[in-house]
């Protein structure tokens, strides 16, 4: 039964999708079954992962609106052990399109119940809001991981999100946990990543990752050639960041094949 992540911030810039992609892909490559969602209208996930926009015929939309099934949109990416659910700009509609449906918070939870027992993951990429799409994927997950942007404004929204997660919990998925909060975009050389780094440690203690992604440039090349950065160049930084973060998520969770993960986050 796969483990439900959702990625989310209604901050934009944080690094969201590239760690929806980047997660999802080292997963994969770490021969964990995985489905990435792409629950963004800018479809950003799906174009990372070499998909066109203009050749596919049915994405999450038609889920959320027409009744399509989950197994119906699926597609197969490049890399084995990685499957997505593609988005289209039609979704910035759906909220409109589903606030008379019955039950409107659960139709994301719904529609992966038939699949899930097929994977060992689902990455879910949310916008950056909090409304009825981010709802509906935090109502599917088990857990949310939180990417934080490694500056001055880390912190701001933080709260915000924290909260709408504590009204998720109560009212609408009492399971419902933080996977951790994920520093990104960090540059070691300045004193301020530094000191975010630290701050966010101390205020949210126990909970932030040990894994750090840094400024990467082949991390910011990889989806402009409709690749995660583990295909597009495996031995750069940023691709060992995201296998050690799947690495660390693997622990949290106790599902680590310890001989196999070693040696591929070794490269």
């Amino acid at each position: 039964m796969a483990r439900i992540i959702g990625i989310a911030n209604q901050k934009g810039g944080v690094g969201k999708t590239t760690t929806a992609i980047n997660l999802a892909a080292s997963l994969a490559i770490l021969e964990y079954k995985t489905l990435l969602v792409d629950a963004d209208p800018q479809a950003n996930c799906t174009t990372g992962l070499g998909f066109d926009l203009h050749n596919i015929q049915q994405s999450l939309y038609d889920c959320f609106v027409n009744g399509a099934l989950a197994k119906d949109v699926i597609l197969k990416s490049a890399i084995p052990f990685l499957d997505l659910i593609p988005s289209h700009i039609d979704l910035v509609g759906a909220e409109i399109e589903m606030i008379h449906h019955p039950n409107r918070e659960n139709v994301l939870k719904q529609l992966l119940e038939p699949v899930r027992s097929e994977y060992d993951f689902i990455i879910i990429d949310c916008s950056p809001s909090l409304g009825l799409i981010t709802v509906n994927a935090l109502t599917a997950a088990d857990s949310v991981l939180v990417p934080v942007q490694s500056e001055f404004f880390a912190l701001e929204g933080l709260g915000k999100l924290l909260n709408t997660i504590k009204i998720v919990q109560s009212r609408l998925n009492p399971e419902l946990v933080i996977e951790g909060i994920l520093m990104t975009m960090y540059d070691g050389r300045l004193r301020l990543c530094n000191q975010v780094v630290s701050e966010v440690r101390r205020h949210f203690e126990g909970v932030v990752f040990d894994a750090i992604i840094h400024r990467n440039t082949r991390l910011s090349e990889a989806p402009s050639f409709g690749k995660p950065v583990i295909l597009y160049d495996a031995e750069s930084k940023g691709a060992i960041n995201y296998l050690n973060l799947a690495k660390e998520i693997l622990q949290r969770n106790n599902m680590t094949q310890i001989n196999q993960a070693d040696k591929i986050i070794e490269l």
